[in-house]
C-alpha cells in the first residue's frame, strides 16, 4: 500500500511538470513594444524656442553684508558730580554740538575763581620783584650795592614768572572741567536709551556712560566677495569707476537702499578666500539699521551689445557647452558654443551663434541631433483667417499644415477630415445615423 501512494504521488509530480512545459511552449506570444509612441525615436517633441538677441549683461557679485555704522560713540562724562540735566529723548536724532546732559557747574565755577585769584596774586609780586631789578641795577652801577644782592633779585623775578605760567595753567584747567559740565554730542547721529537718569553722580570710570550714539547718516554695510573677483574690482576702483551697491532684504526680494563701495580691506581672509569691502549708503529713508543682515549686489561692470541667449537653452554634455538650435525644416541640430558673462537669466555667447538664430529653452531633455519638433502654438489674440460667408470650406490646400504647426499636424488633420467623410455627416466626424462614437 505504502509502494502505490508513492507511485501515485510521483505521477502526479510529472503530470504537473509536464502541464507546466506545455504552457510555456503554446502560450500566446506578447504584443510587440511600441516604437511610434508619444515621444518615442520618430515623434515630433513640442518644445520653447527663443531668439537669439543682442544686448547688455552686467556683471554682478553677490555677497552677505552687515550693516555698520560709521560711528558708534558711548558718550561718558569727562569730570566727576551731580546729573542735573538730561536734554534728550531715547531715540532722538541729534546733531554735532547738541547739548545732551549737565553736571552741576558750582563746584568748578569755585575752582576757576581760586585759581585766577592765584593769577593774580603772582601777578603782583612779579611785577614788584621787576621794579626792584631795575633799582638794583642802577645801585650796581654805581657800586651801591654788592652784584650779588642784584642777581638775587634776577632770580625771583623768574621765579614767579614760573609762577605765573603754573597759575595761567591751573586757570585753563579750571575753565576746561567747567566746559565738560556740558556734554555735547561727539557726532550726529541717534541716541539710544539713556543708561543714567538725572540726579545720579557721575564719574569719569563709569563703564556704562550716558547714552550710545550712533552715526547712521550716512552708513555703511561690509560685505564680502571671493578672493577671485577682486583683481576686477580693484581694476575698476583704480580706474575711478563708481561701483553701484544695492542692499537687498533677508528674502532678496525688497531692495532697500544703493550706495556705492569707498574701499576694500587690505588683506584677504585666510580661512574663507574672501575680501572684505566697505559700501556707504545715504540712508536718508532710515532703510538701513545698525547690525542689520542684508544681501549685496555689487554691480563691477556692464558687457555691451553681446549675443544673449536664456540659460535655459545652454546645455552640456559630450560634446561640451551647447544648444539645440533651431533648422528652417523644423528639426534641431546641436550647435557647440563659447559662454562669458551671465545675469542669472540671460548668458553672453561668445562664438557659435548669431543675432537672429533659435534655440530650445524647453522640452530639450527629449531632444536628439536631428530630431523634429513642434514650435509653441500662437499667442492668445493672434489673428486667424475668417471663414467664407457661405460656410463652405476654405480654399486652402486641405493637406497644407495650419499657421504655427507642422507637417505631421496637417497629416493628422487630413486623417480626421477623411473618417469623418466616410463614416458620417462630412465635416463632423460622428457616424451616419447619429450612431454610438467609436472607440479607435
Amino acid at each position: 500500500m505504502k509502494r502505490l501512494r508513492t507511485l501515485v504521488g510521483i505521477g502526479l509530480g510529472l503530470a504537473v511538470v509536464a502541464g507546466a512545459g506545455w504552457y510555456i511552449v503554446n502560450r500566446t506570444p506578447a504584443p510587440a513594444a511600441r516604437t511610434g509612441g508619444r515621444f518615442g525615436a520618430n515623434a515630433v517633441v513640442p518644445v520653447g524656442i527663443a531668439a537669439v538677441v543682442k544686448g547688455n549683461i552686467p556683471i554682478v557679485l553677490k555677497g552677505l553684508g552687515t550693516v555698520t555704522p560709521l560711528a558708534v560713540v558711548t558718550v561718558k562724562t569727562q569730570i566727576s558730580g551731580q546729573l542735573i540735566k538730561v536734554n534728550f529723548e531715547e531715540g532722538q536724532m541729534v546733531k554735532e554740538g547738541d547739548l545732551l546732559a549737565e553736571v552741576d557747574p558750582r563746584p568748578y565755577e569755585v575752582a576757576l575763581q581760586q585759581a585766577q585769584g592765584a593769577l593774580q596774586k603772582d601777578q603782583a609780586l612779579l611785577k614788584n620783584a621787576q621794579i626792584d631789578v631795575q633799582r638794583y641795577k642802577t645801585l650796581v652801577a654805581q657800586q651801591s650795592i654788592a652784584t650779588q644782592q642784584y642777581d638775587t633779585q634776577v632770580a625771583l623775578v623768574r621765579q614767579y614768572e614760573a609762577a605765573i605760567t603754573t597759575d595761567q595753567a591751573a586757570v585753563d584747567g579750571a575753565k576746561l572741567n567747567l566746559t565738560y559740565t556740558r556734554i555735547v554730542a561727539p557726532v550726529t547721529g541717534r541716541v539710544g536709551l539713556r543708561q543714567v537718569d538725572k540726579g545720579n553722580y557721575v564719574q569719569v570710570n563709569d563703564t556704562n556712560g550716558l547714552v550710545i550714539l550712533t552715526q547712521i547718516q550716512p552708513i555703511s554695510v561690509l560685505f564680502t566677495i571671493p578672493e577671485d573677483s577682486l583683481p576686477a574690482v580693484r581694476k575698476r576702483m583704480a580706474s575711478g569707476a563708481i561701483l553701484e551697491v544695492k542692499a537687498l532684504d533677508r528674502a532678496q526680494k525688497v531692495e532697500l537702499a544703493t550706495g556705492k563701495v569707498v574701499t576694500t580691506d587690505n588683506q584677504i581672509d585666510l580661512t574663507t578666500g574672501t575680501d572684505k569691502l566697505r559700501a556707504i549708503f545715504d540712508n536718508t529713508d532710515l532703510s538701513l539699521f545698525p547690525n542689520q543682515f542684508v544681501n549685496v549686489r555689487l554691480l563691477v561692470d556692464t558687457v555691451k551689445d553681446a549675443i544673449v541667449v536664456p540659460v535655459a537653452a545652454i546645455q552640456t554634455g559630450q560634446p561640451g557647452t551647447f544648444v539645440y538650435l533651431v533648422k528652417p525644416d523644423d528639426t534641431v541640430t546641436i550647435r557647440v558654443i563659447k559662454t562669458g558673462a551671465t545675469d542669472g537669466e540671460r548668458t553672453a555667447v561668445l562664438d557659435g551663434l548669431q543675432v537672429g538664430d533659435q534655440v530650445v529653452t524647453d522640452g530639450v531633455d527629449r531632444l536628439r541631433d536631428g530630431a523634429k519638433i513642434r514650435r509653441p502654438a500662437a499667442p492668445t489674440g493672434a489673428p486667424v483667417a475668417a471663414a467664407p460667408a457661405d460656410g463652405s470650406a476654405s480654399s486652402a490646400a486641405p493637406n497644407a499644415p495650419p499657421t504655427g504647426g507642422t507637417a505631421s499636424d496637417a497629416a493628422r488633420g487630413a486623417n480626421r477630415r477623411q473618417g469623418g467623410a466616410a463614416s458620417g455627416t462630412p465635416g463632423t466626424g460622428r457616424p451616419a445615423g447619429g450612431g454610438a462614437r467609436q472607440t479607435q
